[in-house]
């Protein structure tokens, strides 16, 4: 089967320069199949509404458009052997079950604001699921907080034991730094959520399109006014949202080295279930925290997504150029990643085993000389002198710890405070808006129902 490309004149192009041309966007573009299809619906119902399309034709796109993605849900949406993207592939579709209707679609648009759609849509789905997933293992965090508050737990500092902490700090700081980079991907969803559509290759178009109606079919805040600007957020929006990616993936990265850490036996705080763990093909004994070593690895790599995509664009002037074609290879596959690294997360977080004893071992007495600097203070020592006295004592070994900690101020292990980091999650969570968007894009697929449609058009 022969395909022609959507830019193709009468010169044939040599195959060595279309396969290094088109190099894995194939393969990458069946991220965005769903999303295409969603901008050529909303696009084909503008035409209809500026004379483009008759509304004879939009009858018979919106079902067949509906059919493509139904399609692409069920992941059977499939790149034929001679296309070169995803728009071609949906054009072709609908060329071969609508005849020449099917070239209509195109009209008002270029590939370069269909792939900057495709892209924004795409990542705010994407957004949505990896909210979903942070959110339930912040309660997961939280949930084991409250349950090991009381339980203590060595803290260090320069890998020295420096004062005691709890079990209840240890997960719920992790909670709170989550909530926190939720916020810096609000920010980033903030910045995608804006309708680049009409501005064509850049430079809009002698068609007056309505790209206020396409805003609202696809659930947008707004759109991107400057058609100049549409196409230079190109690779801005892929480096932004990296670095929100990123502040996910060096938290869950720094929580999967502490378990490892505290998993070994030279500090055995935690152990991990042993379906977690994976053995060793010579050593008997070994139980290796392979999913958390994994983890650590995949969200350090993700933690390189903006300098990579940085390096692409870095040099480039306004305006469009193929340079950008390879960010979606760096950008499209991490999200995926990230959820799978999140949820395993969660996974491991409920199931693994606490050590409640640790602070037994009399190797952790010295975690308690602060403790008894602060009650030699609280008798009205100057602070130096009590110092100075539990240091001598140190040194003479006649320290004796005192284990009951008491400590009652907000964040402390004695008012962890996690009410209000659940609370503060819910908000950020919230405050996306997700429900909108998502009505707008459950009303556009309805509309391409006989009845919807002819509301519409009537109304």
């Amino acid at each position: 089967m022969n395909h022609m490309k959507l830019w193709q004149k009468n010169i044939q192009v040599d195959k060595k320069v279309e396969q290094f041309t088109v190099g894995k966007d194939r393969e990458m573009d069946l991220f965005l199949a769903k999303a295409d299809v969603l901008g050529s619906m909303a696009h084909s119902v503008m035409l209809e509404s500026i004379g483009l399309l008759t509304s004879d034709e939009l009858r018979q796109l919106l079902p067949e458009l509906k059919k493509i993605y139904q399609l692409a849900d069920a992941e059977q949406f499939v790149i034929e052997e001679g296309v070169e993207d995803v728009h071609s592939q949906v054009e072709w579709m609908l060329t071969q079950a609508k005849g020449d209707i099917g070239k209509k679609i195109h009209s008002g648009r270029s590939r370069n604001d269909q792939v900057l759609l495709d892209i924004k849509l795409f990542t705010r789905d994407a957004i949505q699921s990896l909210v979903r997933q942070t959110s339930d293992l912040i309660d997961v965090l939280i949930e084991q907080s409250n349950r090991y508050q009381e339980v203590l737990l060595p803290g260090y500092t320069h890998l020295q034991i420096a004062m005691p902490s709890s079990f209840g700090l240890w997960f719920g700081a992790y909670a709170e730094s989550l909530a926190d980079d939720l916020l810096l991907l609000q920010a980033a969803y903030k910045i995608c959520n804006r309708n680049p559509l009409g501005s064509a290759a850049g430079y809009g178009s002698s068609f007056p399109l309505n790209r206020q109606m396409t805003t609202d079919l696809l659930g947008f805040d707004s759109m991107n006014y400057n058609v100049v600007y549409a196409q230079m957020g190109r690779g801005k929006l892929e480096r932004t949202v990296g670095f929100a990616l990123a502040g996910l993936a060096a938290t869950l990265s720094k929580l999967a080295y502490d378990a490892c850490l505290y998993n070994s036996q030279n500090f055995g705080f935690i152990r991990l279930p042993d379906e977690f763990t994976t053995g060793s093909s010579i050593m008997p004994h070994k139980k290796n925290p392979d999913v958390f070593e994994l983890t650590r690895a995949k969200c350090n790599r993700i933690q390189s997504i903006p300098q990579q995509i940085t390096l692409i664009i870095n040099n480039l002037p306004s305006g469009y150029f193929r340079d950008l074609q390879i960010t979606k290879e760096i950008y499209l596959p991490a999200f995926g990643e990230l959820d799978d690294c999140i949820r395993m997360t969660a996974e491991m977080m409920q199931s693994l085993k606490i050590n409640t004893s640790i602070m037994d071992d009399d190797k952790y007495a010295l975690l308690f000389s602060v403790e008894k600097v602060n009650e030699k203070v609280s008798q009205g020592f100057p602070f130096r002198d009590a110092y100075r006295q539990t240091a001598m004592e140190i040194e003479a070994g006649t320290f004796i710890p005192d284990k009951k900690v008491h400590h009652t101020h907000e964040g402390s292990m004695g008012n962890l405070c996690n009410d209000k980091i659940r609370e503060m999650k819910e908000h950020i969570v919230t405050s996306f808006g997700f429900e909108r968007v998502n009505a707008a894009i459950e009303n556009l697929l309805k509309l391409c129902s006989e009845d919807s449609l002819d509301r519409r058009l009537q109304g």
